[in-house]
C-alpha cells in the first residue's frame, strides 16, 4: 500500500440526518490533501431501522433505494447521495471500500415455525434442550424491493440459528436442525463453536445461500464501482466461503480490488492461522497492537514500550497488518470497549502513521470527535500534522531503537524520490534523549522539530548521529531544516 493510508469515514454515535454522503463528498478533496487515500465507509445496506449503524443487516441490495423498515435512505444517505459520494472520492483518486456484512440478517419479513435445539450460551457444542418447534423471525421477502435486482427470499433452512423464539418467548440461542444443519467449521473456538454472532446466522453451507451471496458481491462490485471491501465478523463465519467468495469477485473484476476484514481476538497464532487458512487473501486488523497501545495509554508506569509491538500482526505479518488505534467498536460505550487515552493518542497515531509497517487506518471519532452526551474532542489537527510528515518523510529503510521502558525511537531513511531522514522519538515517562544515527550523508545537518513540540535545533555530528529529543508522555519528529 505504499504510504497509503485510510480513513474509518464513521464512529457509532453519528447523528440520524442523513448527511455523511453529503459531507464526506464536500470534504473530499481537502481529505486528500490532508493524507487520506482512501474512505472505508459504513455498511450501505438498509438496516432494521434508520437509526440502524448498518450492522443489523435486513436488505444487501437496498442502498437507500426502497421504502423498506420505515425509512427510503438509510442513517448515512440516499443511493443517489452515495453514488455522488463515490464519484467524487474517485475524482479526487481517493478510494472506497465498502463494510460488506455476511455473517447474519436481521429485521426479518415474517416468523416462521421449524425444529432447533436450544444450546449453551458459553459453549455453543453443548444442547440443553430436545429437539422441538420454535417460531424464529427468518423469512425474507423484501417487499419493498419487489424483487429488483434478485428475486431471492430467505427462509429458516438458510439459517444456522436464532437467539429468540416467538412461540415461548424465550431469549437464548437456538441450533436450527436440518438436512445438513450444524454449526460452521472454519471458525473462532470461542465458546465451543463461535458460528452464530447475533440476529439470524447465515448458512454459509447451504448452497443456495452461496450462489446469492456470490451473486450479490459480483452484482455490488460492479453496481458502486467500490474499489474494496472491509469484512465485518470474520471469526464467526467459514473460512472456506470467505476464500470462495474473495476468488470470486477477483475474477470478476479487473482492477486492482482490496480484502481486509475484522477478526477480534488479541492472539497472533490465531490471526496467522486464519491467515493461512483462507490462503491470504485478505489483509486483518491488529487487534493486538490496539490493545496493546491501550494498555500503555492506562498503565504507562508500569508498561514497558520496547514490548509495543509483541504479539502483534504487524510484526509477525506486517503486508498483511491493517494497523488502527481506535475504531467504531472499542469507542466508549461500544461492545469491545477499549479505548486509548487521549495522552497518548499522539503516540498512538505515530506509531501506526510514521513506521514502515503495516497500513494504517485513521478513526473518525479520533479525527473529528465522538457525538455522546459529553462529547470526546477530536484531534484533527495533530493527526493532519503526522499525516503531512508521513507523506513528506516517512519512506525508506527504518532502523528502530529500544533504548528503556520508557523510551523508543526510530529513523526512517528516505528513498531516491525523498531523500533525507526522520528521526521520531517516543517518550512514555520524562523527558528524554536518545542518540539516533541518521546517515553519514547526514553529518553537519541541522534538525528541528516538526510538530512544533520543541524549539531546539540539533546538530548532526560527522558521524551521522545527532542527539534527539522528546518531552515528557509524548513523540517528536526530527528532520533536516527547511531554511
Amino acid at each position: 500500500m505504499g504510504n497509503n493510508v485510510m480513513l474509518q469515514a464513521f464512529e457509532w454515535n453519528l447523528e440520524n440526518n442523513g448527511k455523511l454522503y453529503v459531507q464526506l463528498k464536500e470534504e473530499a478533496k481537502q481529505l486528500k490533501e490532508y493524507g487520506f487515500d482512501a474512505l472505508w465507509l459504513p455498511p450501505m445496506f438498509k438496516g432494521t431501522g434508520q437509526e440502524d449503524v448498518g450492522y443489523g443487516v435486513y436488505d444487501l441490495y437496498d442502498l437507500g433505494e426502497f421504502d423498506q423498515k420505515g425509512t427510503v435512505r438509510t442513517k448515512y444517505g440516499t443511493l443517489d447521495e452515495l453514488r455522488e459520494l463515490i464519484d467524487e472520492l474517485h475524482k479526487n483518486k481517493i478510494k472506497v471500500y465498502a463494510d460488506v456484512v455476511l455473517n447474519h440478517k436481521a429485521g426479518a419479513d415474517f416468523s416462521e415455525e421449524f425444529q432447533a435445539i436450544q444450546v449453551d450460551e458459553e459453549d455453543r457444542t453443548k444442547e440443553i434442550s430436545d429437539v422441538h418447534n420454535i417460531e424464529g423471525w427468518t423469512g425474507f421477502n423484501f417487499p419493498g424491493r419487489n424483487q429488483k435486482y434478485s428475486d431471492f427470499e430467505w427462509n429458516f433452512q438458510h439459517f444456522s440459528g436464532v437467539d429468540y423464539d416467538q412461540k415461548s418467548a424465550t431469549d437464548g440461542i437456538f441450533k436450527i436442525v436440518g438436512e445438513n444443519k450444524q454449526w460452521a467449521d472454519g471458525v473462532s473456538e470461542e465458546k465451543g463453536n463461535y458460528d452464530y454472532l447475533m440476529f439470524a446466522d447465515i448458512d454459509h453451507k447451504h448452497p443456495d445461500v452461496q450462489k446469492e451471496l456470490l451473486n450479490w458481491g459480483e452484482w455490488f462490485v460492479s453496481f458502486l464501482e467500490i474499489d474494496g471491501m472491509r469484512f465485518d465478523a470474520l471469526k464467526h463465519i467459514d473460512t472456506s466461503f470467505i476464500e470462495r467468495f474473495i476468488k470470486h469477485i477477483e475474477e470478476k473484476v479487473d482492477r486492482d480490488f482490496y480484502f481486509f476484514g475484522e477478526y477480534w481476538v488479541y492472539e497472533e497464532s490465531k490471526k496467522s492461522k486464519y491467515l493461512y487458512e483462507t490462503k491470504y487473501h485478505t489483509d486483518l486488523f491488529d487487534v493486538a497492537f490496539h490493545y496493546n497501545m491501550v494498555e500503555a495509554s492506562e498503565d504507562s508506569a508500569n508498561y514497558d514500550i520496547r514490548t509495543i509491538f509483541d504479539g502483534t500482526l504487524t510484526k509477525e505479518h506486517p503486508m498483511l497488518s491493517v494497523t488502527f488505534v481506535d475504531n467504531h467498536d472499542s469507542q466508549p460505550g461500544q461492545s469491545l470497549e477499549s479505548f486509548v487515552d487521549a495522552w497518548f493518542k499522539k503516540i498512538a497515531y505515530g506509531l501506526i502513521l510514521l513506521r514502515k509497517d503495516g497500513y494504517p487506518c485513521v478513526f473518525y471519532g479520533d479525527y473529528y470527535g465522538i457525538n455522546v452526551e459529553h462529547p470526546i474532542e477530536g484531534h484533527k489537527d495533530m493527526i493532519d500534522q503526522l499525516l503531512q510528515i508521513r507523506k513528506q518523510y516517512a519512506y525508506g529503510k527504518q532502523d528502530t531503537y529500544m533504548e528503556n521502558e520508557d523510551l523508543m525511537g526510530w529513523v526512517r531513511h528516505g528513498d531516491e524520490k525523498h531523500p533525507g531522514s526522520l528521526a521520531v522519538v517516543v517518550s512514555t515517562g520524562n523527558k528524554g534523549v536518545l542518540p539516533m544515527f541518521v546517515g553519514e550523508d547526514q553529518a553537519g545537518k541541522t534538525y528541528t522539530e516538526l510538530t512544533n513540540d520543541n524549539t531546539d535545533e540539533i546538530e548532526i555530528n560527522e558521524k551521522g548521529f545527532g542527539e534527539f529529543e522528546v518531552g515528557p508522555g509524548t513523540l517528536s519528529c526530527w528532520a533536516e531544516k527547511i531554511e
